[in-house]
C-alpha cells in the first residue's frame, strides 16, 4: 500500500518522522475448523497489510490516530486506561500483554493504516496487533520471539476485545514467508513451510458480501459435536484426545453411540485433517491439480457434513466448478465471507466478469473480487 498518505499525517500531527513497521493479513488455503480439534492449518501471509508509522514521545501516554477511520485516540498504559474505540483497544491490548509479559514500554505516537479488506476473513486485526507487537518489539529493545508476538495478538483478543480466537491468524501475520505456506500443528505447534509459487495460476477471493447471523452460536454447537464424539471414542481409545488423533475406521465402530449430527461433524473434521496433508505433498510436487480437487472436497465436507456454508457461498462454489476453476471452497468459520479460489491465469478475467453478472442477477448484491500473493509476514519497512 501506500505509505506516503500515513508519513504526511504523522508530520502533521507530530512533527518529526518516526519509524514505519508492517504486518500482513492472510489466507488459508485449506484446514477449516480444524484448530480447536487438535489439528492442522495452512495458512499464508498476503499482499494486503497493516501499516503504522510510530515514534516514542517520552510520556507515558500514547496518541494513535486511525487514518482510515479519520479517527484519533489518547490513552495511557494501566489497566483503568483502556480507551473506548474497538480499534484503539487493539493497540492497547497489545501494549498491555507485552507489560505482563514483563516488557518496558512507554508512551508513543502512531498514524495507521492498512488494505486488508474488513469483513472478508483476512485477519486485519490480526494484522493490527502483530504490526504493533513487532513495532514495540523493537523500538524498545524487548527480545520478543515471533511466538511471543503472535501469543500477544491472540491474547489482546481474547482480553480486550472479546474474541476467542486460536492463534493461525497471528501466527500467519508474525511467521508468514512469501512463497511459502505454512502448515502449523495445532496441538504441538510446530509448523512446516511448503513451497506455494502457483506459476500460471491465481488465488483469487471472491467476496460474498453477506455474513449470516449464525455464525458465532453455530460455532459453539460444532465444537461441542466435535468434543462428544471425542469423549465416546476415548472409551475405547485412551489415546484419542482429539479428533485429529481418530481415524475413519474408528469412527465407524462408535456410529450407533453418537448422533447422526455428531457423527457427521466429526466426519468432515477426519476428512479434512487428511486433506490438509494430502495438499502439502502435491505442493511439494508442483500438482495444482491435487490442490484444486481437494479444496472442492473441503467445500462439499463445510456444506453437506459441517452444515457451515450458506446458499450463496454454495452459488459461488458451484459456479466455479462449471467455470473449470482448479479449486475453489469457503474460507473461514462460514455463513458468509469469501470463497477461495485457485485458478488459471487465462480464466481470471472472464470468471470475474462470470460470476459478477451471475451472482447479481440471482441476489442482487454486487461481489468484491480480491486478487492475493502469498507473501512476507512482519517487518520493519
Amino acid at each position: 500500500m501506500n505509505t506516503q498518505a500515513i508519513r504526511d499525517k504523522f508530520a502533521s500531527l507530530y512533527g518529526e518522522a518516526g519509524t514505519l513497521y508492517t504486518s500482513p493479513g492472510r489466507i488459508n488455503l485449506i484446514g477449516e475448523h480444524t484448530d480447536y480439534n487438535g489439528a492442522f492449518v495452512f495458512p499464508g501471509a498476503i499482499d494486503k497489510a497493516m501499516v503504522a508509522e510510530i515514534r516514542p514521545n517520552g510520556t507515558d501516554r500514547i496518541h494513535a490516530f486511525a487514518l482510515d477511520l479519520g479517527e484519533s485516540a489518547e490513552f495511557g498504559l494501566k489497566e483503568e486506561d483502556a480507551p473506548q474505540q474497538s480499534w484503539a483497544r487493539y493497540i492497547f491490548g497489545v501494549c498491555r500483554e507485552i507489560q505482563k509479559r514483563g516488557g518496558k514500554i512507554a508512551g508513543f505516537d502512531t498514524v495507521f493504516a492498512g488494505d486488508v479488506p474488513l469483513g472478508a476473513g483476512m485477519s486485519s486485526s490480526a494484522a493490527l496487533e502483530s504490526t504493533f507487537a513487532f513495532a514495540l518489539d523493537d523500538l524498545f529493545s524487548l527480545g520478543l520471539t515471533k511466538w511471543d508476538m503472535a501469543k500477544i495478538g491472540q491474547a489482546t483478543e481474547h482480553n480486550y476485545c472479546g474474541v476467542k480466537c486460536g492463534i493461525m491468524d497471528q501466527f500467519a501475520s508474525v511467521f508468514g514467508k512469501a512463497g511459502k505456506l505454512l502448515r502449523l500443528d495445532c496441538k504441538s505447534f510446530e509448523y512446516e513451510e511448503h513451497p506455494f509459487d502457483p506459476k500460471g495460476y491465481r488465488l483469487l477471493l471472491v467476496d460474498s458480501c453477506v455474513k449470516h447471523e449464525l455464525a458465532s452460536s453455530a460455532y459453539n454447537k460444532r465444537r461441542e459435536s466435535c468434543e462428544r464424539v471425542v469423549a465416546t471414542l476415548a472409551k475405547r481409545y485412551p489415546e484419542v484426545k482429539f479428533l485429529r488423533d481418530a481415524s475413519f475406521a474408528q469412527l465407524e465402530e462408535v456410529k450407533n453411540e453418537v448422533s447422526e449430527e455428531d457423527y457427521k461433524r466429526a466426519a468432515y473434521v477426519i476428512g479434512e485433517v487428511e486433506r490438509v496433508l494430502a495438499v502439502c505433498e502435491a505442493l511439494d510436487k508442483g500438482d495444482y491439480t491435487t490442490v484444486g480437487e481437494k479444496m472442492y472436497e473441503t467445500h462439499h465436507g463445510m456444506s453437506k457434513l459441517y452444515e457451515v456454508s450458506c446458499e450463496e457461498l454454495d452459488f459461488l462454489n458451484d459456479l466455479a466448478r462449471e467455470f473449470g476453476v482448479t479449486g475453489s471452497r469457503v474460507m473461514g468459520g462460514g455463513f458468509g465471507g469469501c470463497t477461495i479460489n485457485l485458478l488459471k491465469e487465462e480464466l481470471h478475467d472472464s470468471f470475474i466478469a462470470e460470476v459478477k453478472k451471475r451472482y447479481e442477477a440471482k441476489y442482487g448484491i454486487q461481489p468484491k473480487f480480491y486478487d492475493v500473493v502469498i507473501s512476507d509476514g512482519a517487518r520493519r519497512l
